[in-house]
């Protein structure tokens, strides 16, 4: 066990200002979340605190990781999208999503009904790695719009919050800012969005 990990689930991820409050997300799924922990570690994987949550690893290779949202918390592939998902399981964690998959939870009740299926999925997953697959991805043709540089060059953080994100939630709001034809429309939606991309989140999360 990684002692990151043990003041994650005591504090949350630290990216926004509910990180060490009651109200931080991660103080909704406390047992969950150390389930699902408990599962994940029985697998083998090591484990580290990578963009602020619990990130399991096989030979320094990134597998999964753990994280806490509102509504859920879940247990989420790197390479989902090469699992054969035999019990249907699976989602995209956004609808641009090519490799990423996720499992979502809402209580223990679910997780230890389901712990010999993860544990299967995640040697599955192991598998994987150790065969070097990797998933055929779209590179992502379409360009940063203007907009969305100058707040990177505005605000720094924003920039390096958005760089963590996953490659599926980056083509995701890159797709949403550059759709609307008016740059001040562009604006908006980003504004509107800088939040959630500060907290770590995804454009449907």
């Amino acid at each position: 066990m990684n002692p990151k990990v043990d003041k994650y689930l005591i504090d949350g991820c630290m990216r926004c200002p509910l990180g060490a409050t009651p109200d931080c997300k991660v103080n909704k799924w406390p047992e969950e979340l150390a389930k699902l922990r408990k599962i994940v570690l029985d697998c083998g994987l090591t484990e580290e605190l990578k963009w602020g949550v619990p990130c399991y690893t096989f030979q320094q290779s990134n597998v999964l990781i753990l994280s806490a949202f509102k509504e859920y918390c879940s247990l989420s592939f790197f390479k989902g999208a090469l699992l054969k998902d035999a019990h249907r399981i699976l989602e995209k964690p956004g609808e641009n999503t090519q490799a990423g998959r996720l499992v979502k939870f809402t209580n223990v009740k679910q997780i230890v009904e389901l712990e010999p299926v993860l544990k299967e999925y995640i040697y599955e997953a192991v598998e994987a790695e150790k065969a070097g697959l990797k998933v055929n991805t779209k590179t992502n043709p379409e360009p940063i719009p203007e907009e969305l540089q100058n707040k990177f060059d505005e605000i720094p953080a924003l920039k390096t919050a958005f760089d963590a994100l996953t490659p599926g939630r980056k083509r995701a709001y890159i797709l949403h800012f550059s759709a609307p034809k008016q740059s001040k429309t562009r604006v908006s939606r980003i504004e509107k969005c800088m939040e959630k991309i500060l907290d770590g989140k995804g454009l449907n999360d």
